[in-house]
């Protein structure tokens, strides 16, 4: 019998525990630049049920979180005309890491360092369960979607695009 890694508690899965979120850890070896792919490959998820939880920011600078199926980007122009600014952007990863208080590659959604609003795929929330980011690299948690979206008062978007191949 295989002995689980243990995973030591992160603000993210503090965040879970306090507001009575179940939730599965998945613990998994970070690859650098591997992203939701090596996720899903080492765990044997869906590509299209890890989520990736991505910082962006409207044109005044003023950020905000995007969660987004793990095989697909976000159309920046559609999210901007979703929530009603005229630009939207990904952040530089210095200013995604001093918003959300994580190391790019470990970013949850779940108790960033600042509040910014939180906006998620709609088609993720048909999913019983997606795997985003628990707060540490090489590190992911199992929750509903619908949780998720309750906890974070996340609005949904349909802001989704196949991913260009790399």
């Amino acid at each position: 019998m295989a002995k689980e890694k243990h995973v030591s508690e992160t603000p993210a899965t503090r965040f879970l525990k306090q507001h009575k979120i179940a939730f599965t850890e998945h613990p998994y070896d970070y690859v650098d630049h591997g992203g939701a792919r090596e996720s899903s490959r080492q765990l044997g998820f869906p590509l299209n049920q890890v989520a990736k939880t991505l910082i962006m920011e409207d044109e005044n600078g003023k950020p905000l979180i995007i969660v987004m199926h793990g095989d697909c980007e976000v159309s920046t122009k559609n999210l901007a005309r979703q929530i009603n600014v005229k630009r939207v952007t990904p952040c530089t990863p210095a200013v995604a890491e001093r918003n959300s208080g994580y190391q790019v590659g470990g970013t949850s959604p779940f108790a960033t360092r600042k509040a910014m609003p939180v906006h998620i795929e709609e088609t993720l929330l048909a999913y019983p369960v997606i795997y985003v980011n628990g707060g540490r690299r090489g590190y992911l948690v199992g929750v509903s979607p619908v949780d998720l979206q309750s906890a974070l008062k996340a609005r949904a978007v349909n802001v989704a695009m196949p991913a260009t191949p790399s």
